[in-house]
């Protein structure tokens, strides 16, 4: 809008820029009437300003705040537009000027640094159309994929997964070696260690472009990342993998567990995007829960929220691993399943066999799977009826049967959950499959990939400042 100076005269159009510095009488931070930047997004889509929609996602699931206290004003610029290319997927100059609200001239200054630097890209042959009558079409600009790099690797109870991802969080690289884990934590981590240099390798990726390694294990992880392993990971107690991977490889390491980083990806790359309250359930060797509510993870006191393989399924059943008795995991986990239909044929079944064998219509197959759904059903209406989820993503081993299994969890659910929060859920199968916990526990990195990108020295574009360790995501 116009403004009018003291005397009355017209003066310059107010143009938005970067955060004015702090002025006598004015607290520190954005200029009077600007609309609240990406750190003050609060939670629920509605409330979030547009161009940092997936950034805020990230940051708000590790509860992290979106701009570092210590950026300049062009450095925090720097950041605007890098959060912008990377919550869109790819936009133009004048469409960043609207969305960053910056300045025409700092922007396209912004824009040719980044391009000439190489973090940037001008899509050839394409452009966005702009609502104006004359001029040529705006050139569509893009991160450069693999200007950097973040790893994911995944640690289950009878696997190893490493993924080396881009910018964007797509695999370039991905491999998985079935293993023992419970019992071999340091032939597994040289193992993961090894698959990790592999991949560098083999994508030709300096490790200066690496900007942190994710690790998705399948135990819970409290706040200083330890393993609560006792029972769930029985040689893993006292071992700390992240520090161990950290010292193997060089690299940044984060801790996250599985089911926290399957509910991660989900949320940002899969069936759950644009859902601030959902599930993420695995049902794999182990089972438990990603929760996000309002947008943010739920994590507990201890990290050890969603541990739902662990609540009572059957009064006076099988110990589990865990120690107690009767738990879900004994009763609805492919293995559990499994050791049912053995014992009953006499004959060798294993986890994979499920799947062929519902195709086949064996004789108590589909039975021992409906019932495996509806314990896992009982089990979520208590959840549905507590925290009142939109979504319900079913991932891991067991999400494979598909709607034989689905339709038995939402009858259960329909059945014994609150009527009204019931009604209002939905499961459905994640979309991501066996890849969504490594690509969860890369996008834990990718969270921080704007601003280690803004920090990035422009004498030397090649020096990528790696992402800082956060507190480590903890939880099912």
């Amino acid at each position: 809008m116009t403004r009018r100076s003291r005397h009355g005269r017209r003066t310059a159009p107010c143009v938005p820029c970067v955060p004015c510095e702090p002025r006598p009488g004015r607290p520190p931070g954005r200029p009077p009437g600007r609309p609240p930047g990406p750190s003050a997004a609060k939670a629920g889509p509605s409330q979030t300003d547009g161009p940092y929609d997936s950034n805020i996602r990230f940051r708000r699931l590790l509860g992290e705040s979106s701009i570092p206290t210590h950026m300049n004003l062009r450095d925090e610029g720097r950041l605007r537009v890098l959060q912008a290319l990377h919550a869109t997927g790819g936009t133009s100059r004048p469409e960043l000027v609207r969305l960053t609200k910056l300045s025409r001239a700092t922007v396209y200054a912004l824009v040719t640094d980044l391009v000439t630097s190489g973090l940037v890209r001008e899509e050839s042959g394409t452009s966005e159309p702009e609502n104006r009558s004359l001029g040529r079409p705006a050139q569509l600009l893009t991160l450069q994929p693999t200007a950097a790099y973040a790893v994911g690797a995944d640690i289950g109870h009878t696997h190893v997964r490493v993924a080396l991802c881009d910018l964007y969080g797509v695999p370039v690289w991905d491999h998985v070696e079935a293993v023992e884990v419970d019992r071999a934590p340091h032939a597994t981590l040289d193992l993961a260690a090894e698959l990790i240099h592999q991949a560098l390798r083999e994508c030709a990726a300096p490790i200066e472009r690496v900007l942190g390694l994710g690790v998705g294990i399948a135990s819970p992880v409290s706040g200083d990342g330890a393993l609560v392993a006792e029972g769930i990971m029985p040689g893993w107690t006292d071992v700390r993998p992240g520090r161990e991977l950290e010292q193997r490889t060089g690299i940044p390491t984060q801790l996250i567990n599985d089911a926290n980083a399957g509910a991660l990806a989900e949320h940002l790359y899969g069936a759950g995007r644009g859902v601030d309250n959902m599930v993420y359930i695995r049902l794999s060797a182990g089972i438990g829960a990603g929760i996000v509510t309002s947008g943010h993870l739920l994590l507990g006191v201890g990290g050890l929220a969603g541990e739902i393989g662990h609540l009572l399924a059957i009064e006076d059943g099988l110990i589990c691993r865990c120690g107690n008795r009767g738990c879900l995991e004994t009763v609805a986990s492919p293995v559990a399943i499994a050791r049912l239909l053995r014992d009953s044929w006499d004959q060798p079944v294993a986890p994979d066999d499920l799947p062929s064998l519902l195709r086949e219509d064996r004789v108590g197959a589909r039975r021992a799977v409906e019932d495996a759904g509806a314990a896992v059903g009982r089990a979520l209406a208590g959840v549905v009826t507590l925290i009142n989820p939109q979504l319900i993503v079913v991932g891991g081993d067991l999400a494979a049967i598909g709607e034989p299994l689905f339709e038995s969890m939402r009858r259960a659910i329909d059945r014994r959950a609150l009527p009204h929060a019931g009604a209002q859920v939905r499961v459905v199968a994640g979309e991501l499959g066996s890849r969504a916990e490594v690509r969860g526990a890369a996008g834990r990195v990718l969270a921080q990939a704007p601003h280690a990108l803004a920090l990035m020295s422009e004498a030397d574009s090649h020096e990528l400042p790696r992402a800082t360790r956060s507190p480590t995501l903890s939880g099912s």
